[in-house]
């Protein structure tokens, strides 16, 4: 008998809504002008990128001119941050967190080694920041701000719209990676003054290789792409019109879904997370409970190694992530946990859970049913589980 296929790594990446692949499907065929062209074909396509543009604006309540469309999150991220930058050359400060996404924190190292002054702002073992500590390090020099709404990882959210009023009060730019809070939380770019967003489409079931740049009116930044006329000369290249296409549709989508993304889904994320740490040997949650995305949970198991549970739990039909990575043949935790402080311990045992809006009652009792006695057997072959029960008895 087969193994069921479970999906808890959303937070990786979605399935593509089979709405969004019906409405992809007419531009890689029939309707597969150019919409730079002239011509009728090219009617279609324009129209395409048009109604795209205004269901992205709709789900983060923004105008659809400040609507950019870019190639994944990342690009976005890189656009945003150099794009600044080369706006403002007169100001060498950044500030950005310890636990961000390598698409800005990569970047970001690699600015504060050539001729950037950079700093990386803690985290609490909740996840969570001392805005006092932000307020504190800003100064006139500063440039540029990029702070994430939601951590990747652990699901955490930080209070983004008073971080970026204090960013504003002090006259540097903020710039918001909100590729995993995107079509799980309510964005209201109206409400929020930030003047750059960041938005990825295979995160809320678009495909991958689609993204999105929110620019507010009146913020200036230098394209990362030059080329062409396209996206009012913002970033140039042709449009992957299918791409965008399908990413207006999956915003639609997720306008639609979203009371479901805060109410059931959450509901089965805390079943989740409430069984595992009943059941399991040693389990712990990382991370704030109150304030996070409503999809994910971060567990630590003591002892174990992330990676064979993963391999085990792969075995039995079920996709998840570890919160730690095998980089050049050396085991490397997690920045994001060590940034918490989360001990040794459980650094190296921690599993990602991240759910969507396809995922069943079912689904969530299997990985219980399974992810339970992986932990105990895992646990019983630890030499550091084993000594400390010798401890205990």
């Amino acid at each position: 008998m087969s193994k069921p296929t479970v999906y808890a790594d959303n937070n990786a990446t979605t399935m593509v809504a089979p709405e969004v692949v019906e409405a992809m499907l007419p531009f890689f065929t029939g309707q597969y002008g150019n919409p730079s062209s002239m011509h009728y074909m090219a009617i279609p396509a324009e129209q395409a990128i048009t109604r795209a543009r205004e269901q992205v604006a709709q789900l983060i309540n923004a105008d659809p001119s400040e609507i950019v469309f870019t190639s994944c999150g990342t690009e976005s991220d890189n656009a945003a941050i150099r794009g600044v930058l080369a706006a403002v050359p007169g100001k060498k400060h950044i500030i950005t967190t310890r636990v961000e996404h390598p698409a800005v924190r990569n970047l970001c190292q690699y600015l504060g080694k050539n001729g950037y002054r950079l700093t990386e702002l803690p985290v609490d073992k909740l996840g969570q920041l001392d805005l006092d500590e932000l307020r504190e390090t800003l100064d006139d020099d500063t440039a540029l701000v990029s702070i994430m709404w939601a951590n990747n990882e652990t699901g955490v959210v930080f209070p983004i719209t008073e971080i970026a009023e204090m960013v504003k009060s002090r006259g540097a730019v903020f710039h918001c990676d909100a590729v995993q809070a995107a079509g799980k939380l309510p964005l209201d770019m109206q409400k929020v003054p930030a003047d750059l967003l960041s938005v990825s489409g295979h995160k809320l079931h678009a495909p991958k290789g689609i993204g999105v740049l929110y620019v507010r009116k009146g913020t200036y930044f230098v394209p990362l792409l030059m080329g062409g006329h396209q996206e009012k000369g913002r970033r140039g290249g042709t449009e992957n019109v299918p791409y965008i296409a399908g990413l207006g549709k999956a915003c639609e989508l997720a306008g639609v879904h979203m009371r479901d993304e805060q109410t059931r889904v959450k509901d089965l994320r805390d079943r989740l997370e409430k069984e595992l740490l009943e059941k399991a040997p040693d389990a712990s949650v990382n991370g704030d409970r109150v304030s996070r995305l409503p999809n994910t949970t971060s567990i630590s198991f003591k002892y174990i190694e992330g990676e064979a549970i993963l391999l085990m739990l792969s075995a039995e039909g079920i996709a998840a992530s570890s919160g730690s990575a095998c980089t050049s043949g050396s085991l490397e935790p997690s920045h994001v946990l060590r940034a918490m402080g989360v001990p040794f311990t459980r650094v190296h045992g921690s599993i990602r859970f991240s759910l969507s809006r396809y995922t069943t009652q079912e689904e969530v009792s299997y990985i219980v049913e399974k992810m339970v006695p992986v932990a105990r057997r895992l646990r019983e072959i630890s030499p550091f589980g084993r000594d400390e029960q010798h401890a205990q008895k």
